[in-house]
């Protein structure tokens, strides 16, 4: 049997395809979760005309762990970048023009009709979309709730940008104090300390005072970045260390029975106090446990899984792995946009369900291909300048053209 855990696909420090199909699966779900949050009693920007209380079940089986292992795909595609780069200061500066021109311009140009529709629809707003966007988008205030121009759903990319510069500055620690950084965190994850330890962090980071707050707001979002902050981290560690990805390998199967019973301890909470119903104090630490359980058991049994059983070259891999980022910056808006324009013709929950799937995907595409093929706009939705020219797998770590993505 340790054979059999002993023997995953191969080393992460090559092209792993496993990871680009993680990333792409990731990116699925995550326009899922956030077309269910439309018909879900959770907050959110745009609301169906009939929302479930059932809907909580599926995005509670999302919810903990997606973000997080969006972060980790980040932190191993930066790694994987940096081995290509030359030096800290090149990778910085390519970073920084491959995430900080999408921000802009999805700050300008993409994200302008999420706020819109929000104020519309939450707080009577009875302006245009044109003369918000000429009048009160670009005044830089708060407008009746919401700060504006908003990064919204692209917080990720600012957050990213953090943790990169982040990974910047400890490469330029002495090589004898990276070396001992990266030996100890190695030493302790890539034994049967890896699930404990990493449960354990995310509990505490869940533990901070204040109450857990993810409120996208840089500055003041200490709860977030301790969380999120080493899931990037790790990913960096995991694309460099035989060690983790061994110690992955024989305990994915552990970790996935955790999630498991981390979701449904999740769940049971959900059950007894629903929607906003505050949870008991006495009771606030098992919940958090149970969260945290479930949150690192299906990261783990994911990269596991994408190791042991998704590396191999797929025909539509390419193409999908570099859509991810493209897809990730115009997603929301069409969410809401398309919401938005079907609460007139008032369809089934079901006909509505479809539509904001279907409408997101196909809208997503244009865009993406749209972009690609337009030289001058490929910077704007992440891609470089040029299309590539083919090269040979292993020559092209995973991740390079996809910064990961979240909601």
């Amino acid at each position: 049997m340790s054979a059999h855990y002993a023997t995953p696909a191969g080393p992460m420090s090559s092209r792993h395809y496993g990871m680009d199909w993680l990333r792409i699966g990731a990116f699925a779900l995550l326009i899922l979760y956030h077309v269910g949050l439309v018909f879900s009693k959770w907050p959110y920007e745009l609301k169906a005309l009939r929302t479930f209380e059932w809907v909580a079940y599926p995005l509670l089986a999302l919810n903990a762990w997606r973000l997080s292992l969006l972060f980790a795909i980040s932190g191993y595609a930066s790694a994987a970048v940096f081995a290509r780069a030359g030096g800290t200061a090149r990778f910085l500066r390519g970073r920084l023009a491959r995430l900080g021109i999408p921000l802009l311009f999805g700050m300008a140009v993409i994200v302008p009709p999420q706020p819109w529709v929000w104020l519309t629809m939450a707080k009577g707003y009875d302006h245009s979309y044109l003369w918000f966007l000429a009048h009160d988008y670009f005044t830089f205030r708060n407008l009746d709730g919401i700060v504006v121009p908003s990064w919204m759903h692209l917080w990720f990319v600012v957050y990213l940008l953090a943790y990169t510069l982040v990974l910047g500055l400890l490469r330029l620690l002495p090589a004898r104090a990276r070396t001992w950084l990266h030996d100890t965190v190695e030493r302790a994850l890539e034994g049967w300390w890896l699930l404990p330890l990493g449960i354990g962090w995310i509990y505490l980071a869940r533990r901070l005072p204040g109450g857990w707050t993810d409120n996208h707001d840089f500055v003041n979002d200490l709860h977030a970045h301790a969380a999120y902050l080493p899931m990037f981290l790790f990913g960096v560690l995991l694309r460099k260390s035989e060690g983790v990805r061994l110690a992955i390998a024989r305990q994915w199967k552990l970790a996935a029975v955790l999630a498991v019973l981390g979701y449904l301890g999740v769940s049971a909470y959900e059950w007894s106090y629903p929607g906003d119903t505050p949870i008991p104090d006495q009771w606030q630490d098992p919940f958090r446990i149970a969260r945290a359980t479930q949150s690192w058991g299906a990261i783990i049994a994911l990269f596991g899984i994408a190791d042991r059983f998704w590396n191999r070259e797929g025909r539509w891999r390419t193409t999908l792995a570099e859509a991810v980022f493209p897809f990730y910056i115009v997603h929301q808006s069409l969410i809401l946009l398309i919401g938005y324009w079907l609460r007139a013709l008032r369809p089934s929950p079901l006909v509505e369900f479809a539509a904001l799937v279907l409408g997101t995907a196909a809208g997503s595409l244009a865009f993406y291909f749209a972009g690609r093929a337009i030289g001058p706009l490929r910077p704007l939705i992440g891609l470089k300048r040029t299309a590539r020219r083919p090269q040979a797998p292993i020559e092209t770590p995973p991740g390079e053209d996809a910064e990961g993505a979240p909601g």
